[in-house]
């Protein structure tokens, strides 16, 4: 009979996040079926050392280096790379094989989407994570770096975060959001110069120069205008994002930059659904700094973070302090107490991530005048 009814949810990485269980003879036995499964789902890893002009493969089985292939980055290259090893080792196969490489960029687009037309589990890992991981490592070349890559597959296979692509609207989302700071700093690069000549320099020559930028300062600025044009139609559009922007926007201080960034960062709030994760992602969780009797600092934020989204909202914290309310409020009130005004607005940046998630969580607006059903 069975005694419990456990309850398990494992995601991309693969965690039991939720388990409810009564015995621990039944534990023991869920938990090394579950290892025991996700340790024989693999049997070969293919580390990719992803450059600018090729790739270079390393196959390991059993902690074991077989081969290393160097191959072209096109589609056609990465087709043929991957058949010639189904062909070389027989036992290789899509189902049975997990491709691991650092996240490049733009570098390893190629070699992600052909992958994932041919049914391949990718892990996309962060170059900092497999180098650490390593320990002290001497010498340093493509075919090296693509075994190392192979050989911390295999180690942490139990970690194996597999990746998700974005859909084609978020793409398009987050290559529109980086031109607009793209777009302001041409303007302050036109605007800059003419400045100085008018405060130091000749008058004349500085509306001579102000004339000849003209046409280029007004293009960029009517490019500002049809790039946020196009955001809105992205999200307006699309149901899902639009109903995403209405729940994060629903925050005081949380305008269209932010409800793109987050959405782009998280994958619609689906890798990244928890407003402590994203606080630490975006670098406004504080982390206490100890050791010992000798380390006594006080709790700081990590600069391992996402700068673009801690600007972001440290822009929307500053925001929100102007507008009465119950930041505001906070706001005056910690710093009355005699607190630090940066540790007061980090608090804050750190309030509204919260907020942000507990209404997608939720699935509801954002109530400033919030009355609970028990009230």
């Amino acid at each position: 009979n069975v005694l419990y009814k456990p309850q398990i949810e494992i995601r991309v990485r693969p965690i039991i996040k939720v388990l409810s269980i009564q015995n621990n003879f039944y534990y023991n036995r869920l938990f090394n079926h579950l290892k025991i499964t996700i340790m024989s789902k693999y049997t070969y890893f293919v580390g990719i050392d992803v450059s600018k002009q090729h790739l270079d493969y390393a196959v390991v089985q059993d902690g074991k280096v077989l081969a290393n292939h160097r191959g072209d980055k096109t589609a056609k290259g990465i087709l043929k790379t991957i058949k010639g090893l189904e062909k070389q080792f027989k036992g290789l196969t899509m189902a049975n094989s997990l491709f691991c490489l650092e996240h490049t960029g733009i570098y390893s687009y190629p070699l992600l989407n052909t992958c994932k037309q041919e049914g391949a589990d990718i892990w996309l890992e962060q170059a900092i994570q497999i180098q650490r991981s390593l320990g002290v490592q001497r010498g340093k070349s493509d075919p090296l770096d693509a075994r190392r890559i192979a050989l911390y597959a295999y180690k942490n296979r139990q970690e194996a975060r597999l990746w998700v692509p974005r859909r084609e609207v978020v793409e398009e989302i987050k290559e529109l959001t980086n031109l607009p700071e793209r777009c302001l700093k041409n303007i302050s690069r036109h605007q800059k110069p003419i400045q100085e000549l008018q405060s130091h320099g000749n008058p004349r020559i500085a509306k001579m120069i102000e004339d000849a930028c003209q046409a280029a300062t007004e293009g960029e600025r009517n490019a500002l205008a049809e790039i946020e044009a196009k955001i809105d139609h992205l999200f307006k559009q699309d149901a899902e994002l639009s109903r995403l922007y209405q729940l994060v926007t629903s925050v005081d201080g949380v305008g269209k930059c932010i409800a793109a960034q987050v959405i782009v960062d998280t994958n619609e709030l689906d890798n990244i659904t928890e407003g402590k994760k994203y606080a630490c992602y975006s670098g406004v969780a504080p982390f206490e700094h100890t050791s010992g009797s000798s380390v006594r600092s006080r709790s700081r934020v990590s600069h391992r973070a996402n700068k673009r989204s801690k600007t972001l909202f440290h822009m929307a914290a500053l925001s929100a302090i102007r507008i009465s309310g119950e930041f505001k409020d906070y706001y005056q009130r910690k710093v009355a107490e005699g607190k630090n005004k940066m540790s007061v607005i980090n608090a804050i940046r750190n309030k509204i991530v919260l907020r942000v998630f507990a209404c997608v969580r939720n699935n509801k607006v954002y109530q400033k005048n919030y009355v609970h059903a028990l009230a």
